[in-house]
């Protein structure tokens, strides 16, 4: 029952999963997976390579069906309804396939024609299509001329090309130079803020993911081990806030007024001459009234966000210390 005098009810997730597993024989590729995607969100399904993260994409879009649970992708479940699901999500798998003797332009006309896009429609959506991942200047090229980035941005072309509320993209950026990553990121990121569309990114590289996801989920040999956004899952591992604070001229005094306030358990020297803090709360008011208070005039006080890649290590090595002790016992 919904609570009307809370406000507004909560809208349904875009992708949603409980208890969701694979098995193969004795192999658990997913175990037990609980996941919420929230519409318009852009999610990152972060771990390394064999974690899993394929086979959930596969489930979710009806391509392979769970060994125990379930799942709903736009509330539809993938193993009933897996056309239906397949019309409304777009995929963009790890190797993407076109007709590399044929124009960017003709692959997606082969792409209206298998889901039937009306002919009265289609050319103007293809050339707003292209134009929307950047290959409008290339659409009459032959796809066998494209650089693996262009090739992907033809896929996500392809994949938006029957107007899908959500997309599904299987390492992306792998193999791509970094103008084409960063081109692909961009392009992520567009998709969220420009047609709301829900991202699901599936990648083991950290940086790629920080860069353009709400949450990210950190995903270990078929477990979602934690999800969340930086700043909550560095939370959760670690009560310490970091803050980085400077002053005009001399630090001698600032490193004083640092000593002796309550709450801080660290101080140590940037390379720009400001110092790091690390406090048990969030103290930067309290710090900015004694600074003003000793005379001094404040350059920088801001808190530093947490580096995915340290988070994303500590959560692989719990989970895998927790591992070895139940093989252990």
């Amino acid at each position: 029952m919904t609570d009307t005098a809370s406000g507004p009810p909560t809208p349904p997730p875009a992708v949603e999963t409980i208890g969701l597993t694979k098995r193969y024989g004795e192999k658990v590729a997913v175990d037990n997976l609980n996941l919420r995607i929230a519409k318009g969100e852009v999610f990152g399904l972060l771990g390394p390579n064999g974690a899993g993260k394929t086979t959930t994409i596969l489930m979710l879009l009806g391509l392979s069906e769970p060994s125990a649970g379930e799942a709903r992708v736009d509330g539809l479940d993938p193993t009933r309804d897996a056309i239906e699901v397949k019309r409304r999500v777009g995929y963009l798998p790890d190797s993407v396939g076109f007709y590399e003797n044929m124009s960017a332009r003709q692959n997606l006309e082969y792409t209206a024609d298998l889901n039937r896009i009306a002919r009265s429609v289609r050319t103007a959506s293809i050339s707003d299509t292209l134009a929307a991942v950047g290959l409008s200047d290339a659409a009459d090229r032959m796809v066998g001329g494209y650089s693996r980035g262009m090739k992907q941005r033809l896929g996500v072309a392809d994949a938006l090309l029957k107007s899908p509320s959500i997309m599904m993209l299987d390492e992306p950026t792998v193999n791509i130079d970094p103008e084409g990553v960063n081109e692909l990121l961009a392009l992520v990121r567009s998709l969220a803020d420009d047609r709301d569309v829900t991202v699901l990114l599936s990648s083991h590289l950290l940086h790629q993911v920080q860069a353009v996801c709400d949450r990210i989920g950190i995903f270990v040999a078929g477990r979602l081990v934690a999800n969340g956004s930086i700043d909550e899952l560095a939370r959760a591992l670690d009560d310490r806030i970091v803050i980085e604070v400077g002053v005009e001229g001399s630090g001698t005094e600032l490193r004083s007024i640092l000593a002796s306030m309550p709450g801080i358990t660290s101080v140590t020297s940037a390379d720009d001459g400001n110092f790091l803090v690390a406090a048990d709360a969030d103290i930067r008011t309290e710090l900015a009234a004694a600074i003003f208070a000793a005379g001094l005039q404040l350059q920088t006080l801001a808190r530093r966000s947490a580096e995915l890649d340290a988070i994303y290590g500590r959560y692989f090595d719990t989970a895998a210390a927790a591992d070895e002790k139940s093989e252990a016992s």
